[in-house]
């Protein structure tokens, strides 16, 4: 009675052992087996195509190499400018690169032909120690012009390890200024606030940097910050945000907006959803305008595409991005992942704004164009914005 149990003990290792070689090895299946287990031809070739290199070419490649190659040789197939490959150690890098820190002087810019503009400077920054102020034009950076760089390149030249010095010219009413900054690392607010006079009104100006997780509760905090400290009227301030989460872009649109579309999400292997407006609006019916520039992206286009389409806001300033598609992140077995678009997003009125990834998409156009100018003192935009809104609180 005891052989059938001491048989089975034995071949339990056996079938696990073969088990998991099979999972590891299926390629080295034989065909009958292969069609069994619903590994097709197209499977075959490409792990055929992965041994024969492996085992011929003249000099040895590990087949992880071989394997990521293939895999972002797929992916770079699709022509898709969001979709990507992330090897093991670029996933690393990629997770790390989500924490909101990194080494500078504490400023948020937009680009300009001379150099970079200050748009907002971070509380307790190097900058703000320094004196830095918003509308300040930075045109040199130890010893090098900034003059026709491109935004990141000007940026890079300002950015640097903590502790190290970084001389900075800078131009405010037309007079030149050297300052001598320490850089730090900068824990990057999602949300920055202050109060502008307008005549005898107050305006609220709100800047979003990103939709991470929790920015919708920052923005509603500052929004009744800047309502309790008395202001008639809101800037939400949109410029240069790459986007984020779209259950983000959903509740940060609820802080302005009562009720209605906000957007609707369609994918090939994604149920459609329709998401609204939720909860408690902070500010429904304050007067506020939204600035967007061509780097206000994905969900930033979310919020701006829904105000716009619903009557909510005006925009003012450039021309969007136009991404107008979302992405999924799914980790492989190697440690690597997969940053694949799974499907577009349309606003309220059926816009999708985007060119299914593989072009440039039309982004959101303005109800008010604005674009800097080299010669314009300060912030064009905000100032447009600004007056915009005394317009409005006089009617």
């Amino acid at each position: 009675m005891k052989k059938p149990n001491l048989l089975l003990a034995v071949l339990l290792p056996i079938v696990l052992v073969m088990g998991l070689w099979v999972g590891a090895h299926p390629g080295n299946l034989p065909d009958p087996a292969k069609d069994a287990l619903g590994y097709d031809e197209s499977q075959r070739s490409l792990d055929d195509a992965v041994e024969v290199v492996h085992d011929r070419y003249y000099r040895e490649v590990p087949k992880e190499v071989l394997a990521d190659k293939a895999i972002a040789g797929m992916v770079d197939s699709l022509g898709d400018q969001f979709s990507h490959y992330f090897t093991p150690k670029q996933y690393e890098r990629f997770l790390e690169q989500q924490d909101s820190r990194f080494s500078g002087v504490g400023l948020a810019v937009t680009g300009h032909p001379r150099g970079i503009r200050v748009r907002d400077v971070y509380d307790d920054s190097p900058a703000e120690r320094a004196g830095i102020k918003p509308g300040d034009l930075i045109i040199g950076a130890d010893g090098k012009s900034l003059k026709g760089l491109k935004e990141d390149a000007a940026v890079n030249k300002i950015r640097g390890e903590p502790g190290t010095d970084v001389t900075l010219v800078t131009e405010r009413d037309g007079k030149e200024k050297t300052i001598e900054v320490t850089r730090a690392t900068i824990n990057l607010p999602s949300v920055a606030s202050r109060t502008v006079k307008v005549g005898d009104k107050k305006v609220g100006v709100i800047r979003l940097a990103q939709f991470t997780n929790g920015a919708h509760a920052e923005v509603a905090a500052a929004v009744k910050k800047e309502i309790a400290k008395g202001a008639d009227a809101i800037v939400f301030d949109l410029r240069g945000n790459p986007g984020g989460l779209v259950n983000e872009a959903q509740l940060v649109t609820s802080v302005f907006q009562e009720n209605g579309v906000v957007v609707t999400t369609k994918g090939r292997n994604t149920p459609t959803t329709v998401l609204k407006a939720e909860g408690d609006a902070v500010a429904p019916k304050i007067p506020m305008v939204v600035l967007v520039d061509n780097d206000s992206a994905s969900a930033a286009e979310i919020v701006a595409g829904a105000l716009q389409d619903n009557k909510r806001a005006k925009l003012i300033g450039r021309q969007t991005f136009g991404k107008g598609v979302f992405q999924e992140v799914l980790t492989l077995p190697n440690g690597g992942a997969l940053d694949i678009t799974a499907g577009q997003y349309f606003t309220p009125s059926g816009r999708n704004l985007g060119g299914t990834g593989v072009k440039t998409g039309d982004g959101l156009t303005p109800d008010i164009k604005v674009v800097d100018r080299a010669k314009t003192k300060g912030d064009e935009q905000l100032n447009r914005a600004l007056d915009e809104l005394k317009r409005e609180l006089q009617q």
